[in-house]
């Protein structure tokens, strides 16, 4: 009888342990993320730069979390509509969107948009396009000079597009004019997509651009000037305005954030996979190739460089209004 009752015991005791490992290897599951479908919000209008950098990084996405990624829309207001979603959404990463500076800076900085910057966590920047200022290829402006001359003549006469109001390439718009005491008819569209139909169907003079559009349809463009640094490769023959004596270097920069109080462990999971993708030498290429300049900046880094660049366009900003 003794005998059996230690047999029973030690029945017992096997089944509870067999039964906490059981739970403990589920807790352990439920805890590891991500452990179902991901969704990857494009705030901008299909075809556009954020909406093709999506699709790339879809499958490598895929690869890297081991979950399939869904790529959605939420589109408005030059990404605003979009980035107030953001957030509202639920904080546990399984929904990121595209991010874009200047214009997640600029917005809510000039405008009650339903969101400010400080509620949007980066989770990595991995793609810059600088701008250009171009017009049609058949247009009467074959230079910089010759669109600020019309520019002086009739005041806002001469339109310039661009994606979104209070947006890089508005920023870029407000800048030529004060620089160059001019004054333009800025248009804005939701995307550059939209934007790029708009200024190859002759409805605007001009586009202050991204860098990656104006090499797609460079046969149909004439690019007079690059708000770079140096002269953009793909168009060395373009000068920079800072060539033409304008002080100015504008570039449309672009990531993946999420809304606060995202898990750290989710936020470092999405990082790395994003960290991948931006490094592969593969990848680069193909940005390069394009007309995109590639970023890596992770989780923290992004933090620093969107506090930076918050500072260099609140002054820029109050220098426009004076």
């Amino acid at each position: 009888m003794k005998n059996r009752c230690y047999s029973l015991r030690n029945v017992l005791a096997i089944a509870f342990l067999c039964v906490a490992m059981l739970w403990t290897a589920s807790a352990s599951a439920e805890d590891k993320f991500p452990t179902k479908q991901l969704t990857y919000v494009v705030t901008f209008d299909p075809g556009g730069q954020s909406d093709r950098e999506a699709r790339r990084q879809q499958k490598y996405l895929h690869q890297s979390l081991g979950q399939q990624i869904v790529v959605d829309y939420v589109v408005g207001g030059g990404g605003a509509v979009g980035w107030k979603e953001l957030t509202r959404t639920k904080p546990d990463g399984y929904t990121f969107y595209t991010i874009n500076t200047p214009h997640i800076i600029l917005q809510p900085m000039q405008q009650n948009v339903g969101y400010k910057t400080e509620q949007i966590v980066p989770v990595a920047m991995f793609q810059s396009t600088p701008l250009g200022l171009a017009v049609n290829a058949d247009s009467p402006f074959k230079t910089v000079d010759d669109l600020l001359a019309a520019a002086k003549k009739d005041p806002g006469g001469v339109t310039i597009g661009g994606s979104a109001a209070f947006s890089g390439h508005h920023m870029a718009t407000l800048r030529l004019e004060k620089l160059a005491d001019v004054h333009f008819s800025y248009v804005p569209f939701t995307g550059s997509a939209p934007q790029m139909t708009a200024i190859l169907g002759g409805h605007v003079d001009a586009v202050f651009a991204n860098s990656d559009d104006l090499v797609r349809f460079k046969d149909k463009l004439r690019v007079l000037a690059f708000s770079t640094e140096q002269r953009f490769p793909h168009f060395p023959d373009a000068p920079t305005l800072k060539e033409k004596g304008f002080n100015m270097v504008d570039s449309i920069d672009r990531g993946v954030g999420v809304p606060l109080n995202t898990p750290a462990e989710a936020i470092a999971t999405l990082e790395k996979a994003f960290l991948e993708i931006s490094n592969n030498p593969d990848i680069q290429k193909e940005m390069r190739d394009q007309g995109f300049v590639p970023l890596s900046m992770g989780h923290a880094a992004s933090v620093e460089y969107i506090k930076k660049v918050t500072a260099e366009y609140t002054e820029l900003a109050n220098s426009i209004k004076k």
